[in-house]
């Protein structure tokens, strides 16, 4: 990691633990999220790898804004829900006044974590509560800021819970809107397994079949929990992963092909090179020039 926590072209951004505060969650101004970047050196349109989820919801204006590789923009009444390890990169664009609340999973208790799917993307970006969901959303919202600070007005422990509370109500009314997660299946916690050991190992192993050894399924399970989950198979869901950090590190790094084909595992960069090709349709050289060459 190099100077102010930057690694690979992108800041990693680790929690910023206010003290006195409820430790593991914190909620702000739009503009604070500015100013906590800044911290790390870093500046308000650069992207950044926060190690913990941010949820962004926009009141007035609009954010333009990008997540990895998908651009989108949060207009008011919308959520950006950002899991930890995405790239984020806020855009220039007419001010936007909102709400940002980010916190780590380990906050929240057992039960909210596998009821809200916390670990899972969003299947759209930004979320757009429906309007029978926007008051309730809101609404929570607005008892979460109110009481997180509101420290002294109760003993800090009872503090802490009510805010544990309020937070568990969002993430879960956020993660069932309709359209933002696909509904569980009885494969998730396989899945779930499955997710967390490519997320550790696809820089080393892109064989269905050593995920398979590792975690004790047969390939086909992983391929039918995967299926149910995401719609993409073991295989497909592997390969994917490995495509957008070799799109991370194209996009947000100077590393030339051979190097990053090293660090995701591949032998030699005429492997990656033709790995890549074949998944995305252009050459590693191909697609950095494109995106650089667009702006994005």
């Amino acid at each position: 990691m190099g100077k102010n926590g930057h690694t690979d072209g992108v800041a990693e951004i680790p929690f910023p633990s206010t003290p006195g505060g409820p430790p593991g969650v914190e909620v702000f101004d739009l503009p604070g999220w500015t100013e906590r970047i800044g911290r790390h050196g870093v500046g308000a349109y650069a992207p950044v790898r926060p190690a913990f989820h941010v949820l962004i919801t926009v009141r007035t204006g609009r954010l333009p804004c990008a997540v990895d590789l998908t651009d989108c923009v949060v207009d008011s009444g919308s959520w950006l829900w950002v899991r930890p390890g995405q790239v984020l990169r806020l855009r220039s664009g007419p001010a936007a006044q909102g709400t940002v609340v980010v916190f780590q999973a380990g906050f929240l208790d057992a039960a909210t974590v596998a009821a809200a799917h916390i670990d899972r993307r969003a299947w759209r970006l930004p979320l757009a509560p429906a309007p029978e969901a926007q008051a309730p959303v809101r609404d929570t919202l607005e008892m979460l800021t109110s009481e997180y600070h509101r420290l002294g007005n109760l003993p800090l422990e009872v503090h802490v819970d009510v805010v544990r509370h309020l937070l568990a109500v969002l993430v879960l009314r956020l993660a069932h809107l309709p359209g933002g997660l696909r509904n569980p299946t009885a494969g998730d916690l396989t899945f779930r397994r499955f997710q967390r050991a490519v997320e550790e190992g696809f820089g080393h192993t892109h064989r269905v079949e050593d995920y398979a050894a590792r975690l004790g399924y047969s390939v086909r399970t992983l391929t039918r929990a995967s299926t149910a989950a995401v719609g993409l198979g073991a295989k497909a869901f592997i390969d994917n992963r490995v495509v957008l950090e070799a799109k991370r590190l194209l996009l947000h790094t100077e590393l030339p092909a051979g190097a990053i084909g090293d660090r995701l595992g591949f032998p030699n960069s005429s492997v990656f090179t033709k790995f890549f090709r074949h998944r995305t349709g252009e050459t590693p050289a191909g697609f950095r020039a494109r995106a650089h060459g667009s702006g994005t």
